[in-house]
C-alpha cells in the first residue's frame, strides 16, 4: 500500500500537480499478490485509472481504501484489490453480520421461550384463581355463605379463607337484614294493633270518652314512639354519624348518681343492696356523659330486673393496661350459654315467653353495645346460670380502639 500511495503523489508532483496520463504508469509492477487490482481517483471522485477485470463496485466494496494528500490537502483515493483481500473482507464484514444475525436469531429463539414459559407459568399461577372465579360469581349473584376449598397455606389459601370468611360475613349480614325487618314490622304491629283495637272499640261504643280510657292508648303511641327513636340512634350509631359532645368524666361520681336514682326502686319491689367497688384512682375518662348514662343506666335496670329478691348489685371498676374496666355485676339467674353470642343484637331476647312490656322493646343492649363501640371501647358479657351475669365494659383512657 505504501509503494503505490508513494508513487502516486510522486506522480501527482511531478506531473505539475496533474493526473493526466497516469494510465499510461504500472503501478502493480512490484505488487507479488496473485490477480492485484487497482482503482485511482481525483478530488473529484473520478475514475482516473482502473487497472483489473473486476466491476467498479466490487472493487470499491471489498477492496482497500486510501486517500492521496499532499501537504494536508487531499488530492485523490486510491483501492487496492485482489482476491485474498476480497476474502479476508468479507471474512471481516461478516463476522459482524453473523454475530448480529446470531444474536437477532437468539434473542428471538429467548423471547419465544420467555413467552411460552410466562404463559405457562401465568396459567399455573393463575389455576388458583379459576377455581375462585366461579364461587365469586355465585356470590355476586346474591349466594351468600358459600365457600370455597382451601387445600394450600400459601397465598391462594390466604385469599380463599379471606373470601370464605367474607362470605360467611355477607351470609350473616343478610340474615341480620331479614330479621330486622321482620322484627320491626312485629314490634311495631303489636302497639299499632292495640291502639287500632282500642279505637274500635271506643267507636263501636258510640258514647263520651272519658280521659282516662285514652291512657292506654297514649301509653302505646309513647311506647311505638320509644321504638322509632331507639331504631334512629342505633342507626347513627352504626354508621358511625352519632354525635358525641365528650368531656373528662369521673366515672365514680356517675355510677353513684346512677345508684342514688334506682336504689329507691330496688329496694322497694325487690329488697335488692347495690354497691360500688372501687380498685383503681384513675377513673376518669373521656366520653359523653349523656350516653354513659343510658349505658349503665340500661345494664342496671336490667340487672334490677333479673335478680331477685334479696338480691344484689355491684358496679366494679378497676384499671386494665390503657383502659378503665367497668364491671355490672349481679346475683340474677343468670343466662344460658348458648344466649350469649346474641345477646347484643336488635330485638333479641333470651325468653321468648317474655312480654314485650316486662322486657323492653329488645334494643336496650344493642344501643349500649353503640354507644360503647362509638368510644372506641367494647363491652362483654359473662353469666353462670343460678349464680349471676357480668357485663364488662372497656373505656380507653386515650382514643385507643379495642
Amino acid at each position: 500500500m505504501l509503494i503505490i500511495n508513494k508513487r502516486l503523489t510522486t506522480y501527482y508532483v511531478e506531473n505539475n500537480n496533474s493526473w493526466k496520463n497516469i494510465e499510461q504508469i504500472d503501478l502493480l509492477q512490484d505488487i507479488t499478490q496473485d490477480h492485484p487490482e487497482l482503482l485511482v481517483k481525483d478530488n473529484r471522485e473520478q475514475v482516473i485509472y482502473h487497472k483489473g477485470s473486476s466491476p467498479l463496485k466490487l472493487v470499491a466494496n471489498l477492496g482497500i481504501k486510501r486517500d492521496l494528500t499532499i501537504s494536508n490537502s487531499k488530492v485523490g483515493e486510491f483501492i487496492y484489490y485482489d482476491p485474498e483481500m476480497a476474502n479476508f473482507t468479507k471474512i471481516m464484514i461478516g463476522i459482524p453480520i453473523s454475530v448480529i444475525i446470531i444474536l437477532l436469531v437468539a434473542s428471538s429463539l429467548l423471547i419465544i421461550i420467555s413467552l411460552f414459559i410466562a404463559y405457562r407459568l401465568s396459567k399455573w399461577l393463575a389455576s388458583p384463581l379459576q377455581v375462585l372465579l366461579p364461587f365469586i360469581k355465585r356470590l355476586g349473584k346474591g349466594e351468600f355463605g358459600i365457600r370455597v376449598p382451601v387445600n394450600t397455606k400459601d397465598e391462594y389459601g390466604k385469599i380463599a379463607k379471606a373470601f370464605n370468611h367474607m362470605s360467611k360475613e355477607l351470609e350473616k349480614a343478610e340474615s341480620v337484614r331479614k330479621n330486622l325487618t321482620a322484627d320491626v314490622a312485629h314490634e311495631l304491629r303489636i302497639p299499632l294493633t292495640i291502639i287500632n283495637g282500642k279505637l274500635d272499640y271506643l267507636q263501636q261504643q258510640g258514647q263520651m270518652i272519658r280521659p282516662e280510657i285514652l291512657l292506654p292508648i297514649q301509653d302505646e303511641l309513647i311506647r311505638l314512639n320509644q321504638i322509632v327513636e331507639d331504631l334512629r340512634v342505633l342507626s347513627l350509631a352504626e354508621a358511625g354519624k352519632l354525635k358525641l359532645i365528650k368531656t373528662p368524666t369521673n366515672m365514680v361520681d356517675l355510677s353513684y348518681r346512677l345508684i342514688s336514682s334506682l336504689d329507691p326502686i330496688a329496694e322497694e319491689k325487690k329488697n335488692i343492696s347495690m354497691a360500688i367497688d372501687v380498685q383503681t384512682n384513675e377513673t376518669t375518662v373521656f366520653v359523653d356523659e349523656n350516653r354513659m348514662k343510658q349505658v349503665f343506666l340500661n345494664l342496671l335496670t336490667n340487672a334490677i330486673r333479673y335478680t331477685p329478691n334479696q338480691g344484689k348489685i355491684y358496679i366494679r371498676l378497676f384499671k386494665e393496661e390503657n383502659a378503665l374496666k367497668i364491671i355490672v355485676e349481679d346475683t340474677g339467674k343468670g343466662i344460658e350459654p348458648e344466649y350469649l353470642p346474641y345477646l347484643f343484637d336488635r330485638f333479641y331476647r333470651t325468653d321468648e315467653a317474655r312480654t314485650r312490656y316486662s322486657g323492653g322493646t329488645g334494643l336496650g343492649l344493642a344501643i349500649a353495645k353503640q354507644y360503647v363501640v362509638s368510644h372506641n371501647g367494647k363491652i362483654e358479657v359473662k353469666s353462670k346460670v343460678n349464680h349471676g351475669t357480668s357485663f364488662i365494659v372497656y373505656l380507653p383512657y386515650q382514643n385507643e380502639t379495642f
